[in-house]
Parts: structure tokens; C-alpha cells; sequence
């Protein structure tokens, strides 16, 4: 995966780099995004692996995200296909995101819970999460009755376990150490 992102990288930088450029960011990431479930067709996927002619591939591919894509966006999934990286546009899409949310100082955070929260519960989180993060939250919700309770909180590299099963987890390991 290391490898793939290391390759995805500098078309997702290049895209992005464009799309500030043009004021753009939002159609981009539709576009990327669409093209990455594109490139995860299971035909689509065949055909990229074949050794068919690339502009073969090129104008299947186009002609499926139609109108999807404006003329930049076919130009990337061109130049993409003559280097044979059509495989990497799931990687390229996700970094453009990263890219995207570094540049809005936005993070999305992922709380899972044993109960789904309430508005309020939500309103406050992300005031609290906004305050220790020094960015905008976007925060994703799930319910998960393995939690028993409290909060399971990802935002990035960040993860704050306030659960029961967390707190016991690291209750037994300090009673064993």
C-alpha cells in the first residue's frame, strides 16, 4: 500500500495544485472520486490489467464516466493510462482528500459509541474536538453495542478511547505488569 501511495502521490499534489489554482477543489474531488469507483469496477479493473491498447482503454473508460469528468479530468485519466497508474486512482483520490482537508484545516473524525448521540451530545463533541484539534471536525458517527459506553474517538493518527472496554483493557494490563 506504501508503494501505491508513494506513486499516487504526485498526481493527487498535481490535482490538487491545479484545482486551487482554477478554484476548483470541489469539483475535483467529485471527479476523482468518481473516477476511483470507476477504477474499481471489476470489468473496468480486467480491462485496466489487460494489455490492450491504452487509447482503447482510455476511451472505455472515459465514455463510462461520461459526463463526470470535465476535459482536465479526462487529460489526468489519460496521462494516467499511458503510465499504466489507472490502478491507483482509489490512492490518488484519498490523498487528494487529505490534501483537500489540510487545506480547509479540516479533519474528519470517526466517533463510535455503544448508543447513537444525540444532536446536542454531537454539537458539543465537535466544540470540544474543534477546540483540542485547532481544526474544523467533521464528525462521522457509529453505533457499535461492543462499546459498552463512552466514546471511541479517531480523528488522523489521533485515537481517544474513553470506552469501558478500553479503560478495562488497560486496567488489566497495568494489574499484570
Amino acid at each position: 500500500m506504501s508503494e501505491l501511495t508513494t506513486v499516487a502521490r504526485p498526481y493527487a499534489k498535481a490535482a490538487f495544485d491545479y484545482a486551487v489554482e482554477q478554484n476548483a477543489i470541489e469539483n475535483w474531488q467529485t471527479m476523482l472520486v468518481f473516477a476511483a469507483e470507476v477504477s474499481k469496477n471489476e470489468t473496468i479493473k480486467q480491462l485496466i490489467k489487460s494489455t490492450a491498447n491504452k487509447d482503447e482503454v482510455v476511451k472505455i473508460f472515459i465514455g463510462v464516466c461520461e459526463d463526470q469528468l470535465d476535459q482536465c479530468g479526462q487529460n489526468l485519466i489519460k496521462l494516467m493510462a499511458e503510465n499504466n497508474r489507472l490502478n491507483i486512482l482509489p490512492d490518488v483520490a484519498a490523498l487528494f482528500s487529505e490534501l483537500k482537508n489540510e487545506y480547509e484545516k479540516t479533519v474528519e473524525v470517526t466517533v463510535t459509541s455503544a448508543v447513537e448521540l444525540s444532536e446536542k451530545q454531537q454539537d458539543s463533541l465537535v466544540q470540544s474536538l474543534e477546540k483540542r484539534l485547532a481544526k474544523k471536525v467533521k464528525l462521522n458517527c457509529r453505533v457499535d453495542e461492543a462499546v459498552v459506553g463512552g466514546l471511541l474517538i479517531k480523528a488522523g493518527d489521533t485515537v481517544i478511547d474513553s470506552t469501558i472496554r478500553g479503560k478495562l483493557e488497560r486496567l488489566n494490563t497495568a494489574l499484570q505488569s
